[in-house]
């Protein structure tokens, strides 16, 4: 007889149910897995039988082959130890009912305790998809787990726990409060503020429109001049995760392995921080088994290029195709996978190699030539794709002294951020996007509409400034965001010739 239990695999941030078929057969003592399993499925093997023998049960003595169907879809990871263990259990007559909806999910030690698993939360929303009730996950995913609605959790420790749950020993689901995690996370205690940055109102103002409208930025300025606190201190005025936005975030970060025990929902947006030595794979994603990359664990929030020209153009240039999609596409030759990333990028750099072209106090030592070659490393296309271009200005000795540091808190420019953003939810929640920045060319003659004037002033900007189609789109966006921060309904002559005021040459 054939016994089968439910779990589940990713493949991305998709997850698919596995059934998993046990048959013992009356052949010499042994155990195979088939399914396309990978080393990790494969060395279940040695877990699961020292865990079935640790917790009090017996092994089969015959021969255990176990099927992982489908068996066209590549499985990997350690989730299923559980399944698989519970699978031969039931073949050799414990009281487990055989029920299809009914999961499990898990890693086995070889004590018989059951260990955390990465991609708990896409694992179990698949599983809810495909008509299952009730999932058994490690204790330490409960929390986790629980975030999915309309469907049981049972957390166990132990192997021995699940089979005395039906049995007389039955374990308490795992409920948990998603509104409570949003409602409590903290957006008051960040190191960086900006009522501490003196100066910079140009900015400052840019840093709003860009977090009010999910616009991307570069900031150039002369060493000191307080890019990089800048840079930081953008965290402080984003606005809160939604639900939704906060549940695919978790996917992620879930698949990662970087989620909290005792924190399951990511509550803030993310703010990563890249090194210039990273890999054209470290940013994008990869590998043979391919992971999420930077881009993608910045989803819903900021990833931070300190030194952008330092970076290597290749790893430059890998940023276009997301920047313009908001999505990044792996492709292996067994499979193509595709991982989210819409996501701000922000930029600073120097103006030039010496870093001192524009100071007030140092001249620039560098010759024409080498600062041309050195902002010829960012091209043409990727500057395109960037909204906001600002030299921000380094403050004399005198400025720095006598500039008091009472500025606006990042507080009250936090509000008009969130406000401007709700604004925007509720004019896009029928066309699945969040921000001004997601807006396609079809999205923006519907909610970018001016004036004639208006038209006729861009029109000539255009040609005066030679701007792309692509260019001249993203000044219709940012336009379209200053009025979102001034709460006006129309797009202004004013919010345009503002727009283009924050396209600076680099």
């Amino acid at each position: 007889m054939v016994t089968k239990a439910i779990t589940a695999t990713t493949i991305g941030i998709s997850s698919y149910k596995i059934e998993v078929e046990v048959d013992i057969a009356n052949s010499l003592p042994g155990m195979n897995i088939v399914g396309l399993p990978d080393n990790a499925v494969n060395e279940a093997k040695e877990r699961v039988h020292a865990a079935i023998k640790n917790s009090g049960f017996t092994f089969p003595t015959g021969k255990v082959i176990v099927n992982l169907a489908p068996a066209d879809i590549r499985k990997e990871g350690t989730n299923f130890d559980l399944p698989i263990a519970i699978g031969i259990l039931k073949e050799q007559g414990i009281d487990i009912p055989d029920n299809n909806t009914i999961a499990f999910l898990g890693e086995l030690s070889l004590d018989g305790s059951i260990r955390k698993v990465n991609g708990i939360l896409p694992l179990v929303c698949g599983l809810k998809d495909n008509g299952i009730k009730t999932v058994f996950v490690p204790q330490d995913n409960a929390k986790e787990a629980a975030l999915v609605q309309d469907i049981q959790i049972f957390g166990a420790k132990h192997l021995g726990d699940i089979v005395n749950h039906f049995g007389e020993t039955p374990l308490k689901p795992t409920v948990i409060d998603i509104n409570k995690y949003l409602t409590t996370s903290s957006q008051n205690d960040y190191i960086y503020d900006f009522k501490d940055v003196k100066g910079q109102q140009k900015a400052k103002k840019a840093l709003e429109i860009a977090a009010a409208g999910g616009h991307n930025i570069i900031m150039s300025g002369t060493p000191g001049s307080g890019k990089t606190l800048m840079a930081k201190c953008l965290a402080s005025i984003l606005p809160p995760l939604e639900l939704e936005e906060a549940l695919e975030l978790t996917k992620i970060y879930s698949i990662c392995g970087l989620l909290s025990k005792d924190n399951p929902l990511m509550t803030n947006r993310p703010f990563r921080v890249v090194h210039h030595t990273a890999s054209p794979n470290g940013i994008i994603g990869g590998g043979s088994n391919p992971k999420p990359g930077e881009i993608t664990l910045a989803h819903r929030g900021v990833l931070f290029l300190d030194e952008m020209v330092e970076f290597p153009r290749q790893v430059l240039e890998v940023l276009r195709q997301p920047l313009e999609d908001g999505e990044v596409v792996i492709s292996r030759a067994k499979n193509s996978i595709k991982y989210p990333a819409q996501f701000m990028l922000v930029g600073a750099m120097n103006p030039c190699p010496c870093g001192y072209l524009g100071d007030k106090e140092k001249q620039c030592s560098c010759t024409e030539f080498q600062i041309q070659r050195y902002r010829s490393k960012l091209s043409g296309p990727l500057l395109d794709r960037i909204d906001l271009i600002i030299n921000v200005p380094k403050l004399t000795t005198e400025e720095l002294i006598n500039t008091k540091a009472d500025a606006e808190p990042s507080k009250i420019i936090q509000k008009r951020v969130v406000n401007a953003r709700k604004i925007q939810a509720l004019r896009y929640k029928n066309e699945n996007i969040f921000t001004n920045s997601e807006l396609n060319a079809k999205q923006i003659k519907i909610y970018c509409k001016i004036d004639e004037k208006t038209e006729d002033f861009l029109k000539i900007a255009a040609q005066k400034f030679q701007l792309s189609g692509r260019k001249y789109s993203r000044i219709l966006k940012l336009a379209r965001t200053i009025a979102d921060l001034e709460e006006n309904p129309n797009i202004l002559l004013e919010h345009v010739t503002q727009a283009l005021q924050y396209r600076d040459t680099i």
